[in-house]
């Protein structure tokens, strides 16, 4: 019999064991994720029971849902009154990188993700980059922000000089973890692997929008083993040192 390895599921791995989460659309109301406080707090069950330790909250901020500072952090304090749990939960934003993201900059109105206050999660379309997307980046750090970028495996105008340019400028990557398993298709999953192999991805997310497409996936097997191993010492590290 050859001694090979049997495929390990996400759920299976011990990944989850004390994970943070550090995008998710759980904040209920406000975009394009979860709609009800009630599913908002079975997301969170469900997180609690695969071991989460903490989940931070990242609603979109963008033209299409150009969501108040203001009215988030009510949203927020509403869903932290009905959540009971030893689940931690924080509030960030995930912010498109558009016309709207250069107005707020100007204000310096934004919710930063991380304990210090220092980082703000950002994102693009998936197909073409922003108009002035490295000078807006540029503004950011100027003012003091460190970036991290959404989801990277996504973006399909994206290749290997991207990448590497873009961690040159001291850019955190953010990977979901469901990449890993093809959630969103074959083209994210490989450069998943590839980010991942190059030691490029240092924190994960959820990016839940439905709690039936996390429970879905997190039953499936990455292509191999090694990358779980290499997911569970990316969720072991605290990306903001």
């Amino acid at each position: 019999m050859w001694g090979f390895s049997k495929k390990k599921s996400l759920e299976e791995s011990g990944v989850f064991n004390g994970f943070t989460d550090w995008h998710s659309h759980i904040l209920p109301g406000v975009d394009d994720g979860i709609q009800r406080i009630e599913d908002s707090l079975a997301v969170l069950r469900e997180y609690e029971r695969m071991g989460f330790k903490k989940v931070w909250l990242t609603p979109h901020v963008m033209e299409d849902f150009p969501n108040e500072t203001a009215k988030l952090k009510e949203r927020f304090e509403e869903l932290k009154k009905a959540w009971t749990g030893s689940t931690e939960i924080r509030l960030a934003s995930e912010n498109m990188l558009d016309t709207l993201f250069e107005e707020r900059l100007e204000k310096k109105d934004f919710l930063p993700i991380g304990d210090e206050g220092r980082h703000l999660l950002v994102e693009t379309s998936y197909y073409t980059p922003p108009y002035a997307m490295d000078e807006m980046l540029e503004k950011a750090r100027k003012i003091g922000y460190y970036l991290i970028l959404a989801h990277p495996e996504r973006y399909r105008y994206m290749d290997e000089k991207d990448y590497r340019r873009l961690k040159e400028n001291g850019v955190l990557f953010q990977m979901n973890f469901m990449s890993i398993v093809g959630a969103y298709g074959e083209t994210a999953r490989k450069k998943a692997e590839w980010l991942l192999d190059a030691g490029m991805i240092d924190m994960m997310g959820s990016d839940v929008h439905r709690l039936d497409h996390v429970l879905n996936n997190i039953k499936q097997s990455p292509k191999k083993n090694s990358h779980l191993e290499m997911m569970k010492r990316v969720a072991a590290q605290d990306p903001m040192k």
